[in-house]
């Protein structure tokens, strides 16, 4: 254990588990993780452990527990959504499964209490939730501190024992007043005194990289984003520029301008691959087959350069801009579900892990911390605050289907015949995806709150968009069978260079954290495509809110995107992240 680690987070495979620990070093206090069956005697050094989430049940076999032992050994544990479940169930409560899910956010009422952990704490706040079981019976010794209209018991305490758990993750920037939990849990119940100084992040990776490669030096697939583009200064600063080599591939897959000005960075050459990459995703629809199809290739293409720039023989090493929501989201951890494979954790990848051939500076932190990173570094905030980009491009924005489908009537809006992948319960979910329309009273505002609550009830369903416009009622239009073709990666290129110049234009896209523009095949004969908006506000990338678009700016958007030839909608993503993820694929 580090020796200054007064908090151990305890992973029990939840999506936010090394958010946990990087929230409490942002309150100056250094945090660890470790597995969540880690004995209690090797734990007796921390002054306070954290339970995380999990996408299990406590009564599923093989699931994540802990050491009863760390309840009964005198030190402060929080329990954490599953961390709640798993400590309700081994101090001989009752976990249930409940009557219906709850994901994103919910209001928590919570009862004035004097307990340190809730200490300043009471009354109706904005929570994020993440779950589906539910504790229905508490343990002995413990009393009920909060609930929601969904979830009885919200928050449990034994203060005598210096046991606290919650349902709620007050580790995500989505729960308000998360960090006063937080804090307090290290502060006032832990006692922690601060020891961690985050600004001192760049020396520390400066030396990690320098530990990593040794004598070899390194190279980089760089995407222009923001991620690749700090990994390679970063590290290009850390061995020297003579040391680092900087290559991007261009599959075919990428924005409008993307490669002209990846042209313009220095010490970046320029790989010509889409025929490649476009020939190995034709007649491919599975998302998950598309991403894996996709770093495959990735790395095809990095073993050619390789080959031919006789880098092996030189002794390189592979660097990656890797951070960790795809290390976690890929399945990364002992207990963690695969939401989505990236291209930066596929089958090739892992190998060059394996063998201690490969440099990730960034593989432990998130978006905003990479951001941070990028300033000290004093990288062009233009760069810095370029929205994210996913490493497969548009191949994920661009949907496929195998079968001709229609859209289904449902009681509470229509099932479009396209599937999308969430994350429910920290668990991956590919589902069903359902149009409402709009009141014409209430507008977004309205239906973004109905579809949380249509996401929590109906089964089957994991996304919840808003019909914006329709050259045909949505009972006439249909899905066909189509993969991705050179033809609908243009339309889609189009329709997304056309959305990010008008919210450009409006000043929008500096209010928004991301805005992914997807095509799914739902149309007609005439016009077979459709364009969803997914405008989200996040921080990290782990959690996200649907964001909410001017009226007018709407109205603009979509006639321009209406426009476009073989267009028959457009729709508005109102689904915040959970139970959505952020890219639809």
């Amino acid at each position: 254990m580090h020796p200054t680690s007064q908090i151990v987070v305890l992973d029990a495979g939840g999506q936010y588990c090394h958010l946990i620990a990087r929230k409490v070093r942002d309150l100056g206090v250094y945090a660890e993780v470790r597995p969540s069956e880690t004995p209690a005697a090797e734990l007796a050094g921390a002054r306070g452990l954290i339970i995380s989430g999990g996408p299990s049940s406590v009564y599923d076999p093989g699931s994540p527990s802990v050491d009863p032992g760390i309840f009964s050994g005198g030190q402060a544990v929080l329990g954490i959504c599953y961390g709640q479940q798993v400590m309700a169930h081994l101090l001989g409560g009752e976990v249930q499964r409940g009557e219906k899910g709850e994901y994103g956010m919910a209001v928590l009422e919570l009862e004035a209490s004097e307990d340190p952990l809730f200490a300043g704490l009471e009354g109706r706040q904005q929570i994020w939730m993440n779950h589906r079981d539910v504790v229905g019976a508490l343990p002995e010794g413990f009393k009920l501190v909060g609930r929601t209209a969904t979830c009885g018991v919200a928050a449990i305490a034994a203060p005598a024992r210096r046991l606290y758990a919650v349902q709620f993750h007050p580790e995500v920037v989505h729960t308000a007043r998360g960090r006063e939990y937080l804090s307090n849990f290290v502060f006032r119940v832990c006692q922690c005194r601060q020891d961690w100084d985050a600004r001192e992040r760049v020396a520390g990776i400066e030396r990690e990289i320098r530990e990593c490669a040794g004598a070899r030096n390194v190279f980089f697939f760089v995407s222009g984003g923001v991620d690749s583009t700090v990994a390679f200064a970063l590290t290009r600063r850390a061995l020297g520029a003579e040391r680092v080599r900087g290559v991007y591939v261009d599959t075919g897959l990428m924005r409008e301008g993307e490669t002209g000005f990846v042209r313009q960075m220095e010490g970046v050459a320029v790989e010509e691959a889409s025929g490649q990459f476009l020939a190995a995703l034709a007649g491919v629809t599975d998302p998950e087959q598309k991403r894996h199809i996709i770093g495959e290739e990735f790395v095809r293409v990095e073993e050619r350069v390789i080959e031919a720039r006789h880098l092996l023989d030189e002794q390189w090493i592979l660097g990656q801009g890797t951070i960790y929501p795809d290390t976690i989201e890929s399945g990364g951890t002992d207990k963690a579900a695969v939401i989505k494979t990236h291209h930066n954790r596929v089958a090739g990848i892992r190998k060059l892990i394996e063998t201690s051939r490969i440099v990730e500076p960034l593989k432990s932190l998130y978006k905003d911390e990479v951001r941070e990173v990028g300033r000290q570094l004093e990288l062009p905030e233009a760069l810095l605050d370029r929205h994210p980009f996913p490493g497969p491009g548009l191949a994920i924005r661009c949907l496929c289907s195998r079968a001709e489908a229609p859209v289904e009537a449902g009681a509470d809006g229509w099932i479009l015949p396209v599937r999308s992948v969430g994350v429910q319960g920290d668990a991956r979910s590919y589902a069903a995806v359902l149009a409402i329309q709009p009141d014409a009273g209430g507008g977004l505002a309205q239906a973004r709150e109905r579809a949380t609550e249509l996401v929590n009830r109906l089964r089957g369903v994991n996304r919840v968009v808003a019909a914006v416009a329709l050259r045909r009622p949505l009972p006439e239009m249909g899905v066909r069978p189509c993969s991705l073709t050179p033809a609908r990666l243009a339309l889609l290129r189009r329709a997304d260079a056309l959305v990010r110049r008008i919210s450009q234009e409006a000043g929008y896209d500096r209010s928004v954290w991301q805005f992914p523009v997807i095509l799914i095949p739902l149309g007609t004969a005439q016009a077979p495509e459709s364009v969803v908006l997914r405008p989200v506000d996040s921080v990290d990338g782990m959690t996200a809110q649907s964001s909410p678009m001017d009226p007018v700016l709407l109205e603009h958007l979509s006639a321009e995107l209406m426009a476009l030839e073989n267009v028959a909608g457009v729709f508005y993503d109102l689904t915040h992240k959970p139970p959505g993820t952020i890219e639809w694929e």
